[in-house]
């Protein structure tokens, strides 16, 4: 054999000894995952109010009917939740897995100052159990044992086809499957709820001139914020970028679309992480919720206030973990105001529906700019009251 033959066989041989570990590699994405495989992605939102510092304030987030499908689980005191106040409002985060095998995971999500108040699947564990008002320690939800099943064309649970829950299933995540009492439960995520008295990292204020200044709180940059303002069916919005310390938004001309907004935050979702589909899942959940009466900032949390406030351990350890939370902060502005006050003099009830769950903070914030002793302080309590007899079985809509 000359010396290139022997060469061309050698560099042969290299090359299949080479292949072997990519073959390898090939394999098990295929036909089964290791544990660093997995990746596990996130969204939710966490809803709060500001006060005349711009700092959210309290409020009764879970007053009127809810919104989720029956068989989503609730907390047992039905009673309390209604009465149950905090700043915030943690509103469908979805937990997606994706592994290209069968795999069993367990996962646990801690809440600072909170309490977690609806879930699905069955989790097996939310503490505390019993609750006193004057009792806010941190909450938790477990779940063991969740079994992801890719491929997996099991049915999905289903109530009414218009309720904004089902939009999340719209990915390519791997359906999960939780052991239940009642037999098993399948669902394209790990989805739950709750109410805060945590701090969140921004606060946002009305200047006289009508701009909206943004302070950041935290330590850690905010990513993106959006004023959104919904009048009479007009809309505005307007983006601002990052920011460490403040920034200041002028107020938007009410010229916009739904879908150009939405084309501008889905291009911001996918920036921090999430896969297209997650990001269009998110938004169609909120569509309609984010553009209801009055004004409000969007705001992208950055990632250590997502994990100080909402601690997520999953077990085996994902190779890949991306949480991307939206916040809205709802402004009380003197349109707002204004709006309110009228509804309520005129008894009409579509334009007080305009602004749901909202009712009771605004109220609150009219009240703290108007002396005690002067008639329309004692109108504002009238209205202010008749939300608070209503709180477990209101005519009003809860939020999404």
């Amino acid at each position: 054999m000359t010396g290139k033959a022997l060469r061309l066989l050698a560099a042969g041989a290299m090359a299949a000894c080479l292949a072997i570990p990519s073959l390898s590699r090939s394999r098990v994405v295929e036909h089964g995952a290791t544990a660093s495989e997995l990746t596990v992605h996130e969204w939710g939102t966490f809803t709060s109010v500001a006060g005349p510092d711009g700092q959210a304030v309290a409020w009764l987030p879970l007053t009127g009917s809810t919104d989720l499908p029956a068989f989503v689980e609730h907390f047992r005191d039905e009673t309390f939740k209604c009465g149950l106040g905090g700043t915030v409002r943690m509103e469908t985060p979805v937990l997606y897995f994706y592994s290209p095998r069968e795999a069993s995971v367990s996962v646990k999500v801690s809440f600072a100052k909170g309490i977690i108040t609806e879930w699905y699947p069955h989790a097996s564990a939310v503490e505390p159990a019993v609750i006193l008002p004057q009792n806010r320690t941190d909450g938790s939800i477990r779940w063991d044992g969740v079994r992801l099943m890719p491929g997996s064309q099991t049915a999905f649970p289903l109530g009414n086809s218009d309720n904004h829950y089902y939009a999340a299933r719209n990915t390519s995540a791997t359906p999960v499957r939780v052991k239940a009492r009642g037999g098993d439960q399948d669902e394209k995520f790990l989805f739950y709820r709750g109410v805060s008295s945590a701090a969140l990292p921004i606060a946002a204020r009305l200047t006289p001139d009508g701009k909206v200044l943004v302070q950041n709180l935290g330590a850690e940059e905010i990513p993106s914020v959006i004023l959104i303002e919904s009048r009479a069916g007009k809309l505005g919005y307007r983006v601002s970028g990052a920011f460490r310390d403040q920034a200041l938004v002028d107020p938007p001309p009410l010229t916009a679309t739904a879908d150009s907004m939405f084309k501008d935050l889905e291009a911001i979702l996918v920036a921090r992480g999430l896969y297209l589909d997650e990001a269009r899942a998110m938004i169609a959940t909120w569509r309609n919720s984010w553009f209801e009466e009055g004004s409000r900032l969007l705001y992208l949390l950055p990632a250590p206030a997502v994990n100080s406030i909402l601690p997520l351990a999953v077990s085996p350890a994902p190779a890949s973990t991306v949480r991307v939370f939206v916040g809205r902060l709802e402004l009380v502005t003197p349109a707002t105001e204004k709006a309110v006050e009228q509804a309520f003099a005129a008894h009409d009830q579509p334009a007080l529906d305009k602004y749901r769950r909202f009712l009771e903070p605004i109220l609150r914030a009219m009240l703290a700019k108007t002396q005690a002793d002067q008639p329309r302080a004692r109108e504002l309590q009238g209205y202010l009251n008749s939300v608070y007899s209503y709180a477990c079985r209101s005519p009003w809509p809860a939020g999404r």
